[in-house]
């Protein structure tokens, strides 16, 4: 199974990610999407999308045509994978001081929790749940490029998952913290 992890369109999804999405069996998007036509490019090219609403997707930042596809966007979700459960929140309502230790408290059962918010590539598998930022997939200057993250998951994925990240245009360093 291959899971697409994207966070922070922010209304706009870069193409080269959008392609990803293409033969992935889920996209999770962690929030602040700010587009319902980013949406609607995903599920173009993936008919399971998962998304939440981030601290910007909020009413005056949507064009007023599509406020019903944001007001649909939950805080969280949680989506059922070989190996365990992932959960995805944007990640806001977690200060940055110690924001792995509190998404592990708040969602012990989940093998896994997504979160966006800092727009920083981060992995954290030191400990169970994963915790795994996929960065911005908007990229906002030649310093900070688009990223996302892919994980596969397969039979006897209760042990282990494959990861793989990237970085468009700049390079990226995976993160801890």
């Amino acid at each position: 199974m291959r899971v697409l992890l994207l966070s922070d369109t922010h209304g706009t999804l870069d193409e080269r990610i959008a392609e990803r999405a293409r033969g992935s069996d889920v996209v999770v998007h962690a929030g602040d999407v700010g587009s319902a036509t980013v949406l609607e490019a995903l599920r173009a090219r993936c008919p399971r999308v998962i998304a939440v609403r981030g601290n910007n997707d909020v009413s005056s930042k949507w064009a007023a045509s599509e406020r019903t596809a944001m007001e649909a966007l939950g805080e969280q979700a949680q989506v059922d994978l070989p190996g365990g459960g992932l959960v995805v929140v944007h990640g806001d309502r977690f200060p940055a001081a110690r924001r792995h230790r509190r998404l592990r408290d708040a969602f012990p059962q989940a093998r896994v929790v997504v979160y966006g918010h800092s727009h920083r590539l981060c992995i954290d598998e030191s400990e169970r749940p994963w915790v795994l930022n996929p960065g911005a997939a908007r990229a906002r200057s030649e310093a900070r490029a688009a990223s996302n993250s892919s994980r596969r998951c397969g039979a006897g994925a209760s042990k282990r998952c494959v990861s793989r990240s990237s970085g468009f245009s700049a390079p990226v360093q995976p993160r801890s913290g």
